[in-house]
């Protein structure tokens, strides 16, 4: 089930985009119970430029960020459904606490990060701007996450 390409492979499709002059737009996460909100970003993300690549997050290193009680999916399960969003083109898995090696192996031309992240703050931004690429920004417009829907079915049927 899982559909994450690995990165050796993604580095070979990453240098044909480059002779091709598609922009790469990347962008990481756990990405565990996608929601609208996930989608919404995703969208907007790839609008920046002509491929979307989806840094994820391992299992040990959303346990690691989150807690021992997540990811709720598996890695495998998350990659599927993540590579079958329309946005999506490519899911790469990472276990590092962050992207860094993976930023640095594929040099993207837009790094892309949730607004609630500081400019300053985002992994990987020095590399991408070194190599003349942008970094930016989405605003969320709901204010979903999957922690909210945890806490909602906790909620719900706790009782």
């Amino acid at each position: 089930m899982n559909l994450a390409i690995s990165l050796e492979d993604l580095k070979l499709i990453r240098k044909k985009l480059k002779a091709e002059n598609k922009k790469v737009v990347f962008t990481n996460g756990c990405f565990d119970l996608i929601h609208a909100g996930h989608v919404d970003y995703l969208s907007k993300a790839k609008a920046l430029g002509d491929v979307l690549i989806v840094g994820l997050n391992t299992d040990d290193s959303v346990k690691k960020i989150k807690g021992n009680k997540r990811p709720i999916l598996k890695e495998n399960e998350r990659a599927f459904i993540l590579s079958n969003l329309k946005p999506v083109d490519h899911v790469v898995f990472f276990e590092e606490d962050t992207p860094k090696k993976l930023i640095s192996e594929l040099i993207p031309d837009i790094l892309v990060k949730g607004a609630d992240w500081d400019l300053e703050k985002i992994v990987g931004r020095d590399i991408v701007e070194k190599n003349g690429g942008e970094v930016k920004t989405i605003e969320f417009v709901n204010d979903q996450s999957t922690s909210r829907i945890i806490e909602l079915i906790v909620s719900r049927y706790s009782k």
